[in-house]
């Protein structure tokens, strides 16, 4: 497990910002000023350092940044810290001016309850966290006064993991501007002894390589990184900062023995990391999902880690891949040895896996289940080897089995006890509470791969195991003579740690009264010793001109959703749940959504049209492939609704190149090619392939639609309660893939599918408290956008997923080319 800790300092306005912390624009700030390049919109940060304490592998950090507003009005400011995922954050505090204002943890509820109450109160209140790939976010800001001052002061333990025989620790360094004193300072100690110590940095140039100091002798190692600021520069007169990537240092202790027992004040922990153990060859399947969800980067990445397991396979392993969308498929008949012509060949079998259909997970991993058997029954594999099955997906079961008890119920039972399963799952929209609870049930785990990271298993070599027991013998308690190495009653605060991490862990399976029982106890462990773990959430009281203003640090659950809480008029940074794969769509009443990657975020707009109307949404001259969509309203009108709903009752798409015409409503697909007609009803289950298309409709959910290698659409069908007295069955579009379209395309969707940039300026309080209103510059216009949501139907067309976006108003008006009628066409096709 890598060890991330991402330091970075800004001076923003109340904004949703990309993850790569942007500065942004903020009302009545004047430009950098250019005589002093420490200055930015008016906030200088004099100061900032890491001080790390690294006793037996446990590390004590201690984040301190200070600030001073040298302007002459009142200014925000953000501290912005990424932690380890399996880190704990013990204590946060600011001081301005001298007073102190501290963070305080509390049972989650409880502070959820007080975050509400603040809301309600009218007062500034927010949610001040994200998860990320191997990091967590930990952000907080505060307005402070001309000439004031702020220190931010943020406390985190954490285990450090043994990678390739070295504990490591991350630090990613991005300040985003120059620093006056910029300091990384860590000190290590280990009872058992320093053998070796390491630092290093991405952004390390040859000047900068001297100012890494470090030194060790017996059990003492220390290392500091304390750059001056013309070598923080990227140039000679340049006012950037060269300091921007990875911080590593690496270390390893002495083993005259694998084991190693330390007792401090009637604690105890024991740390066993074994050596020399015999190699056992393996035998691995690996379970790959090949729905049509994978296409674009989950494919690649998947790839990627696949291509990165075989350089890593051995000669004595055997090996073999399963395919799953709708069907199931094997590349050999049965385990292969990893010979080099057989990786090889697997290597390109890898580079030609495609994606397409639905997601059969329960057939995959029960044929990769079948497959091991067989070759054990066999005697195809030694029988000294470990057997592992390495599944990659990024969705949700939806054909074959599709109940995820049923397949944890199933899976369990096949392997018996016998295999070791590991589960990646991709993006935001995995179930991955399912993928977790899963492999911890079968010895394995589970692993969350985001779009912006490698996706190489890592698998952890060293253990530590650790008890929940109190021992006083002191005759083999170990003396700490060096006791300024040693923060608090450390031996103590690394049992609560473990413990804690180890009682969340059972709590994932654990049902009933155990799972009331183990979720009490790492409550009260969580309260005791001051940790944000899943239970507990730590409570920010900050002072905002003359009232209080509150946030919460939460640390985030993996598979749950982020509590992003009220939005009101803050200066607090909002951060938002990931995007998912980026496309286009629209879906309701018809509400469109443009994602936009390269700023992660996402445009809406809604078009009210009179029932009826057709319009246009894609139309690509030169591939020959036109979308429209016609309008239906509601059974009959709303008298209290000023505009009336609308949505897509009928969807035509077209390829004239092929002759080809897709006609949808939510009771009929139709399909005609030349003078030949084809139709379906939703009731049906059907795969069709002929020259240059795929069409595979999902029973009464959605369908697929595939042209050629660069164009693919999903048609989602809204059913309704028959006898619902308004509203009636609609269709959504989807637009998965598009990138054969050429230049030309043009259309209300269409017109988006070549890249968009937008500014986001003035972020101030709307008519509703909860969205606020920003400046949008976006094709050369200004426009008053408003944050909301919108939902995607792609994969649960019942509930959908939220979207976080910036909501343009009057029909898109500045936003699409023209004005909305302008795409009024007179018929389907």
């Amino acid at each position: 497990m890598e060890n991330n800790l991402l330091l970075c300092i800004l001076v923003l306005i109340p904004a949703f910002a990309s993850s790569d912390f942007l500065l942004t624009h903020v009302r009545n700030i004047k430009k950098r000023n250019a005589d002093n390049d420490l200055i930015v919109n008016g906030i200088e940060i004099y100061s900032m350092k890491i001080d790390s304490k690294v006793t037996s592998r446990f590390a004590h950090n201690v984040i301190t940044s200070r600030a001073v507003n040298r302007g002459n009005v009142s200014k925000e400011v953000f501290f912005d810290v990424e932690l380890p995922k399996t880190a704990f954050i013990t204590n946060f505090s600011m001081t301005i001016d001298g007073v102190t204002y501290p963070g305080t943890i509390k049972e989650k509820e409880a502070a959820k309850k007080q975050y509400e109450k603040a809301v309600s109160r009218g007062q500034t209140a927010g949610l001040v966290k994200a998860s990320g790939r191997k990091t967590e976010k930990f952000t907080v800001s505060v307005n402070i006064k001309a000439a004031s001052k702020v220190t931010f002061e943020l406390t985190y333990e954490e285990l450090l993991k043994r990678q390739f025989g070295k504990y490591e620790m991350f630090i990613k360094v991005k300040p985003k501007q120059l620093v006056k004193d910029f300091e990384i300072e860590v000190d290590i100690f280990e009872p058992q002894g320093i053998t070796e110590l390491e630092a290093e940095g991405t952004f390390i140039t040859n000047e900068l390589q001297n100012t890494i100091k470090k030194t060790f002798s017996g059990k003492k190692g220390h290392i500091s990184f304390k750059p001056t600021l013309d070598q923080q520069r990227t140039c000679a007169n340049c006012s950037q900062s060269v300091l921007d990537g990875d911080f590593t240092v690496k270390y390893d202790v002495k083993r005259t023995t694998p084991d190693n027992l330390q007792i401090v004040n009637g604690y105890f922990v024991h740390f066993f990391a074994p050596t020399n153990l015999p190699k056992l060859s393996k035998n691995i399947i690996f379970v790959l999902d090949t729905s049509g969800s994978m296409y674009g980067r989950e494919i690649e990445q998947t790839k990627e880690a696949l291509l990165k397991i075989l350089d890593d396979i051995k000669e004595d392993d055997f090996f073999n891949f399963i395919l799953f969308d709708s069907e199931i498929s094997t590349w050999k008949e049965t385990l292969i040895k990893a010979t080099p012509e057989n990786l090889d060949e697997a290597r390109k079998f890898v580079q030609r896996i495609s994606v397409q259909g639905m997601t059969n997970l329960h057939g995959g991993l029960m044929r990769g289940i079948d497959i091991l058997n067989a070759a054990h029954e066999e005697n195809l594999v030694p029988r000294r080897s470990a057997s592992i099955i390495i599944m990659l997906t990024d969705g949700h079961p939806n054909v074959g089995v599709s109940n995820t008890q049923e397949i944890e119920k199933a899976v369990k039972k096949a392997i018996d006890g016998k295999y070791t399963l590991y589960n990646l799952g991709f993006g935001s929209g995995v179930d991955y509470g399912f993928l977790e609870r899963m492999a911890l049930e079968n010895k394995g785990l589970a692993r969350r791969i985001y779009p912006d990271s490698d996706a190489a298993l890592q698998l952890q070599a060293d253990n530590a195991l650790s008890y929940t027991t109190q021992q006083g013998a002191e005759q083999t308690a170990q003396a700490f003579q060096e006791q300024q190495y040693i923060f608090g009653e450390y031996i103590e605060r690394l049992w609560a740690y473990l413990t804690i991490e180890q009682l969340l862990e059972k709590r994932i399976t654990a049902t009933g009264e155990e799972k009331e029982n183990l979720t009490a106890q790492a409550l009260a462990l969580s309260l005791k010793y001051k940790f944000v773990t899943s239970l507990t959430s730590m409570v920010v009281t900050k002072p905002e001109e003359n009232d209080n203003e509150e946030g919460i640090a939460d640390k985030p659950t993996e598979g749950a959703g982020m509590f992003t809480g009220p939005l009101v008029a803050s200066p607090l940074y909002h951060t938002h749940a990931p995007q998912p794969t980026w496309y286009t769509s629209v879906d309701g009443d018809p509400h469109f959504i443009i994602s936009v990657p390269q700023k992660k975020d996402a445009i809406c707009f809604n078009i009210n049209e009179n029932p009826g109307m057709i319009l246009n949404l894609i139309n690509d001259p030169v591939t020959g492939i036109t979308v429209n969509g016609e309008l239906i309203g509601d059974k009959r009108a709303n008298s209290d609704a000023k505009i009336q709903n609308s949505y897509f009752g009928k969807l035509g798409i077209a390829n004239k190149h092929l002759d080809f015409k897709l006609t949808v409503t939510p009771e009929t697909i139709t399909i005609q090619n030349g003078d030949e007609k084809t139709a379906f009803t939703w009731l049906d289950s059907v795969t069709l392939k002929q020259a240059g298309l795929t069409l595979i409709i999902n029973r009464k959910k959605n369908l697929v639609l595939s042209m050629g290698s660069g164009v693919s659409f999903v048609v989602v069908l809204h059913q309704v309660w028959k006898k619902h007295p308004l509203h009636q069955d609609f269709l959504g579009l989807y637009t998965l893939k598009s990138d054969k379209l050429s230049e030309q395309t043009h259309g209300l969707l269409g017109q988006f599918f070549q890249p968009i940039d937008f500014t986001i300026l003035e972020i101030h309080p709307g008519s509703d408290p909860k969205k606020p209103d920003a400046t949008m510059i976006v094709k050369n216009n200004e426009l008053i956008v408003t944050r909301g949501w919108q939902k995607d139907y792609r994969r649960d067309p019942k509930h959908g997923v939220d979207i976080p976006c910036w909501f343009v108003h009057d029909n898109g008006a500045g936003l699409i080319d023209g004005v909305h009628t302008d795409y009024i066409v007179s018929s389907l096709f």
